[in-house]
């Protein structure tokens, strides 16, 4: 499967979150963290459900913990494919 891109990620998270359409991904929101972004917890967690069902990367809980931004979210997802 191809490379998750940050408009996939940002698709995945306004499906799953509901988000505001007025934040456009790209650059510059990378570092940004998500609750900045107007996504919380229970966001991230219907994301990364989404993620795995697309695709196949399973995100533990513990580890989303870790990952506040989209580039981190971004990194460990697209790992996952490369190892697979």
């Amino acid at each position: 499967m191809s490379e998750l891109t940050i408009s996939g990620l940002q698709e995945i998270l306004h499906e799953a979150a509901g988000g505001d359409d007025s934040v456009q991904f790209g650059q510059d929101v990378l570092d940004t963290p998500f609750l900045e972004l107007g996504f919380d917890s229970l966001a991230l967690l219907e994301t990364v459900a989404l993620i795995k069902r697309r695709y196949g990367v399973a995100v533990a809980d513990d580890e989303l913990a870790d990952l506040q931004t989209p580039r981190e979210l971004l990194k460990k997802v697209n790992s996952g494919l490369a190892a697979a």
